[in-house]
């Protein structure tokens, strides 16, 4: 559907552009975001190599599995049906951790493979189980200490400060954050009700 949308908003502006006569400005804005959307991808690119390693390394060394032990009571409230030692807590984690630098595109990966270990907990169930639901909903308002894809869009903008956005990012993270759980605890004590 949003793809749908994309081609609509992008034929409509073209249409209407030729129907102005603006066809000079529309050849000069396509050649333009060319160049300027390659110079983004290869920043982003160095960034997201930089923080993956980073992240890979800490899987390796073993601070994963710490950070896993270290949420193990915030775990076991988000997400009460997964076995305390499963595989599944060191791929959530890591995908936190992923979302938390901010790290979207990295962070894709590691929440598909977290959610593959939620599945073989839920029998490989078509149907979602409660836990499944939590981590979809952590995973898409996460809460971002460092958000750098932002900062580094920001940058190539050529903001004068592009770090002046972190308090607000925080803020809007975490409310979104406590706003989802409570809404997915909520719904999960309703779905029990009518059971």
């Amino acid at each position: 559907m949003l793809n749908l949308i994309w081609v609509i908003m992008i034929f409509s502006g073209v249409v209407t552009g030729l129907l102005m006569g603006r066809t000079k400005e529309i050849s000069d804005a396509v050649l333009a975001s060319c160049v300027d959307s390659v110079q983004v991808v290869i920043t982003m690119l160095g960034a997201m190599c930089l923080w993956s390693g980073i992240m890979r390394v800490a899987e390796k060394a073993g601070l994963v599995n710490k950070l896993a032990k270290l949420l193990k009571g915030v775990f076991r409230f988000l997400f009460p049906g997964l076995p305390k030692d499963h595989p599944a807590n060191g791929a959530i984690a890591v995908s936190i951790s992923a979302d938390f630098l901010g790290l979207g595109s990295a962070a894709t990966p590691l929440g598909i493979m977290a959610m593959k270990e939620l599945s073989k907990v839920n029998n490989n169930s078509p149907v979602a189980s409660n836990d499944m639901v939590m981590f979809g909903v952590i995973n898409a308002v996460c809460i971002q200490m460092i958000p750098s894809t932002i900062l580094i869009i920001r940058q190539q903008a050529g903001a004068v400060d592009p770090s002046s956005i972190m308090p607000t990012v925080w803020i809007s993270s975490i409310m979104s954050t406590l706003a989802g759980i409570f809404a997915a605890k909520i719904l999960e004590k309703r779905q029990m009700f009518f059971r």
